[in-house]
């Protein structure tokens, strides 16, 4: 049965079960030429977590939230969808039980049994309700202030993206995540809770890849091959101490 002591949020309780790991992408080191024009965070854009359901009636609003979010070039927001409301009548057609699994990991990296949607994770640090546009602001503002520790610059080289890093400040290691997502895609609901909406979905991961973990020297430089077309980010993200599960994350850049 689901749960909402938390205002509008669907709340779950954490099972024990371990994060199932991350799917490793092959890197090789080549030597540049050819490249697209790059993407470089100067100052780095805020990345934002939002872990939704087309199952959640408390969803849409979140989802409407992102949308907003999404317009901000500041701003690098992503949805991810869980799959632990499919049983109560939809089947979310964008979930997967990884996303699910990173949502774990951030619950068990802070002390937290509990996991709800929707929920909005910001710079990999504030944990708040996604469909509360206060919350989600003020834990922008919160990661805007942070120092900036790490520059990142993207580049497309062929059927290949090369990414280089360096660090500013001592924050290693940090992990080297790829994520693909498609910006945008209509669903009508048919059934559960959200039956008979229409709900238009803003950049839906599709996969999240650990590349490397990367120990801040010598400077990061990978070359990732046949990434194929469409949009990619990628992130610098410790590892939570004590455990496995991800931290702040103190980098991330964006390229078409």
């Amino acid at each position: 049965m689901m749960m909402k002591p938390f205002g509008l949020a669907c709340l779950l309780s954490l099972s024990g079960a371990a994060m199932a790991s991350a799917q490793t992408a092959a890197v090789e080191s080549a030597p540049q030429g050819g490249a697209a024009p790059a993407a470089e965070t100067a100052t780095p854009p805020v990345l934002l977590e939002l872990y939704t359901s087309q199952g959640c009636v408390s969803c849409p609003a979140a989802d409407a939230l992102l949308a907003e979010l999404v317009k901000d070039p500041a701003l690098i927001p992503l949805a991810l969808h869980v799959d632990y409301w499919d049983y109560i009548g939809w089947a979310d057609s964008f979930a997967s039980p990884q996303f699910t699994e990173r949502q774990k990991a951030y619950a068990r990296a802070a002390g937290s049994r509990m996991i709800y949607t929707p929920q909005m994770v910001v710079a990999g640090g504030a944990r708040v309700e996604g469909n509360d546009p206060q919350a989600v602001a003020e834990a922008i503002e919160q990661a805007k202030a942070l120092p900036q520790s790490a520059g990142l610059q993207l580049t497309r080289e062929g059927d290949g993206l090369r990414i280089q890093g360096k660090l500013a400040q001592p924050v290693a290691p940090l992990r080297v995540q790829l994520v693909r997502y498609k910006p945008e895609e209509t669903v009508a609901i048919a059934h559960g809770e959200n039956a008979g909406r229409t709900v238009t979905y803003h950049n839906i991961v599709t996969d999240w890849q650990v590349l490397a973990d990367w120990p801040g020297e010598p400077p990061l430089d990978i070359l990732v091959p046949q990434v194929g077309e469409g949009p990619l980010v990628v992130l610098l993200q410790r590892v939570a101490e004590g455990s496995s599960g991800p931290a702040e994350i103190v980098a991330a850049a964006r390229i078409d």
